[in-house]
């Protein structure tokens, strides 16, 4: 029997919404087709967003929608994204596929996108290839409320309200797709750009977001921190809200990445290994940031994660679009518990990316829509939106195939809402064993248990001929105990017990 032990009454840190996040970037398919098909397209929409897809991402509560890249991000000159749709200006997209992109998704239809989910607006700016002065007049024109030339131009192209932008990346990846900069190159272009980032209105701060580290490139967080902290920028409020991280998980590495579909036992531990490393990148940028922000209130900002795997056999390979299986829903799993555990510290992520491509929640194709198996981790830990992680631990031991790639048989997060419910996440690794959990409350009386899982062989996924293979199911395993709860995970699943 393995061993579980929850503190409901030792809160550790807020889970903010924010860490369920999304991206969307224009590439291959996410934006048009999976998101955005037009006014006068036969599939039902409004205002041009695919209903289907809007409901799908409202039932998990996207909570925050991050755009417009990506490495497209500092390409992008938002005033190309503006006006009648007929007179935007036509690009082709350079970093994506070299397809024709014509500016019929902007500015307006992202605001009208997050109006539909009801969610947060993140905002990724031009520093690489924009100016200063493109910069500042895309925020004048998103939310200054009064007279001006960009308030005058938006309520021309139809919006008389300002939006409100909730978070603002200065860049992207500037040390590579955003301008090949150096770290205290970029730190001294965010420090002027960030300044022009003003906030029109006195009740509400735009967050501002650094451009971070790419995987474990710890020089570059110290780099940009010590540019950034020098000479007493700190003092003024609001200069750095969040530092951004990128990881993805590749198991064959950056050039070959390996099959979303086909793979073995070796190749899903590989796989697992290195969706945990995750946690090792958080606490050694973590105790960077600590030594400039011990008070923590600059948060990590893991605005690209996700496994990214070859693109699927016939598809353009600019487009990254793959199949997403039971590896992938346990990457998610793992992934979110780690940033749960690390909520003192990490402030938001976004999964790269929404709709059909790399690790999305959704994929299209032409009316159909299929939600994958990732969707429904999501959908399973939404619960923990807003919620108070608390303290909790689990016996493991480690696993796999092989002596180089082993890994934890389970991982684990518990929160306690706003209404007093437990919610409980673990993750199951092995392709083979189940494990009895005895999980023992400290001072907390259980009355009622429930559960929902996710469950299958390592290979099982979606398809628009199968949409239903891999899907939430009813959980019955839980009993209530004497001094917590019993239940048994099966392998290769994830699990989510609510606890009253």
């Amino acid at each position: 029997m393995t061993k579980m032990v929850i503190n409901p009454n030792r809160k550790l840190s807020r889970i903010n919404k924010e860490i369920y996040g999304h991206f969307s970037e224009h590439l291959g398919r996410c934006i048009y087709e999976g998101i955005y098909v037009g006014e006068n397209s036969p599939i039902e929409n409004v205002n041009g967003m695919r209903t289907d897809v809007v409901e799908a991402l409202k039932a998990i509560r996207v909570p925050i929608l991050r755009w417009p890249g990506g490495c497209f991000a500092d390409e992008y000159h938002w005033k190309d994204g503006i006006g009648p749709k007929e007179n935007r200006k036509k690009i082709v997209n350079t970093h994506w596929g070299g397809v024709v992109e014509d500016n019929s998704f902007g500015t307006h239809e992202f605001f009208e996108l997050c109006r539909q989910l009801g969610c947060e607006t993140y905002i990724n700016g031009n520093l690489g290839s924009g100016t200063v002065q493109e910069m500042q007049e895309w925020v004048e024109y998103m939310t200054f409320e009064g007279v001006s030339p960009m308030a005058e131009l938006r309520e021309k192209n139809g919006s008389k309200e300002p939006w409100k932008v909730d978070f603002f990346g200065v860049g992207n990846e500037n040390w590579g797709c955003g301008g090949n900069m150096n770290p205290d190159f970029y730190a001294n272009e965010y420090r002027r750009y960030q300044t022009y980032v003003r906030d029109y209105k006195a009740d509400h701060h735009i967050q501002k977001i650094c451009c971070g580290a790419n995987v474990d490139d710890y020089e570059w967080t110290k780099d940009v921190l010590a540019t950034c902290y020098r000479h007493s920028l700190p003092a003024q409020h609001g200069f750095m809200d969040g530092l951004s991280l990128h990881y993805y998980v590749h198991p064959e590495g950056w050039e070959i990445k390996g099959s979303a579909t086909d793979f073995d036992e070796k190749v899903w531990y590989k796989t697992l290994y290195k969706a945990l490393f995750m946690d090792e990148l958080i606490r050694r940028h973590g105790a960077i940031m600590d030594e400039y922000d011990p008070e923590k209130k600059v948060g990590m900002i893991v605005d690209e994660w996700g496994t990214w795997f070859t693109c699927e056999p016939g598809t353009n390979p600019g487009f990254l679009y793959q199949q997403n299986t039971m590896r992938d829903a346990l990457v998610a799993g793992i992934t979110l518990n780690i940033f749960n555990k690390h909520s003192d510290r990490v402030k938001m992520a976004n999964l790269a990316q929404i709709v059909n491509v790399l690790q999305a929640v959704i994929l299209t194709e032409g009316d159909k829509m299929i939600k994958t198996p990732t969707y429904h981790v999501f959908d399973m830990y939404k619960y923990h939106q807003d919620s108070d992680l608390v303290d909790s631990s689990i016996e493991t031991e480690t696993i796999g195939v092989d002596d180089e790639w082993r890994v934890p048989n389970l991982t684990e997060s518990v929160s306690v809402d706003a209404d007093g419910v437990m919610h409980i996440t673990v993750t199951n690794l092995s392709l083979e064993e189940s494990y009895s959990v005895d999980a023992h409350m400290v001072d907390w009386n259980v009355n009622e248990v429930k559960g929902e899982i996710v469950t299958d062989e390592m290979r099982a996924m979606n398809t628009f001929e199968d949409p239903e293979h891999v899907t939430v199911k009813k959980y019955d395993g839980a009993e209530v105990t004497e001094s917590g709860v019993k239940f048994t995970i099966p392998p290769c699943s994830v699990l989510h017990l609510e606890l009253r």
